[in-house]
């Protein structure tokens, strides 16, 4: 499959190395089509992977990943332009961290809407399945690096789409894959963070995630 990513951090890099890993073609985007961050990627990631610009990005996925901040994500998915992802799924892991007066950082947005429901509105032609927003970025693509049963989280409002997320998430070796429902689900995702960066102080590690034990 051909997969594009908007984003070069961590969570970019680490998303589409997995995939590369089981065989996709990958496009990392970014803003400059010659994103310094983006070439070391794909001269480590080998032959499947390439970079590109945003639009470039959004033309070449089947499946589209935003892995921007939460903060500019309308605009890199404006970037990688309407046209280009019309009727294509597109995953968001990003979250509204507002850092803008230090950490711990606040939401930019919560209670009653969410940047996974911004990017709904923003791009109706466009599926937008939510996932993976919830932990550190080697545990989506490596759930095995924890011990026990633990969870991930997606919503979205076409179930097709969400069943070809769930695909890619199982590929990834995740077995408890939660649907929450419909895109407003992506309000409870985003607001985890956080209890999410809490723990992490207190644990004095981001290496965990959630179990739902159900009676």
């Amino acid at each position: 499959m051909r997969i594009g990513i908007l984003g070069t951090g961590t969570v970019g890099q680490t998303i589409g190395t997995r995939l590369v890993q089981l065989g996709h073609d990958v496009k990392l985007g970014s803003r400059g089509a010659t994103n310094e961050k983006a070439a070391t990627w794909v001269t480590g990631a080998g032959e499947h992977a390439t970079q590109g610009t945003f639009a470039d990005a959004g033309v070449f996925g089947e499946i589209v990943f935003n892995c921007t901040p939460g903060m500019v994500a309308l605009a890199a998915l404006n970037e990688a332009g309407a046209e280009n992802l019309k009727g294509k799924i597109v995953v968001d892991v990003s979250n509204p961290l507002d850092l803008s007066h230090g950490f711990p950082p606040t939401l930019s947005v919560c209670n009653t809407d969410s940047v996974g429901e911004q990017i709904q509105r923003a791009f109706p032609d466009v599926k937008v399945v939510k996932a993976l927003n919830t932990m550190t970025a080697p545990l989506m693509v490596n759930p095995a690096a924890l011990p026990g049963d633990h969870e991930v989280f997606l919503c979205g409002n076409d179930a097709d789409a969400k069943t070809r997320v769930t695909e890619l998430l199982r590929s990834f070796g995740w077995q408890g894959v939660l649907d929450l429902g419909d895109i407003t689900a992506a309000r409870g995702m985003e607001m985890i963070l956080p209890i999410w960066l809490r723990l992490m102080g207190t644990l004095k590690t981001p290496k965990f995630n959630f179990h739902i034990a159900r009676g």
